[in-house]
């Protein structure tokens, strides 16, 4: 069988809101959640810090995360491909 393994490592889709640390990138993650008690949709949102070995990522990009080994205090994601392209105005 050559059947391609499924990834066990979580994967996320972002927004990068930060490029100005060397080889990192901040992404802001949102997701809707039906709250527990309320029943109501409300939007709650996560910040990442995804390392980004060539710094071809910059602010506003939409990019694709993968959880990897922890690479320092606050990092243990890897920024693995571009989604979309930041709008330049």
């Amino acid at each position: 069988m050559t059947e391609a393994k499924k990834s066990l490592k979580r994967t996320l889709i972002g927004k990068v809101v930060s490029d100005k640390r060397a080889k990192t990138v901040t992404v802001l993650i949102e997701r809707r959640v039906k709250h527990e008690l309320y029943g109501k949709i409300v939007g709650k949102s996560s910040k990442y810090h995804a390392h980004d070995e060539k710094g071809e990522y910059h602010t506003g990009d939409m990019i694709e995360i993968t959880e990897s080994r922890p690479i320092s205090k606050t990092k243990n994601w890897v920024a693995t491909r571009l989604v979309q392209k930041a709008i330049e105005v």
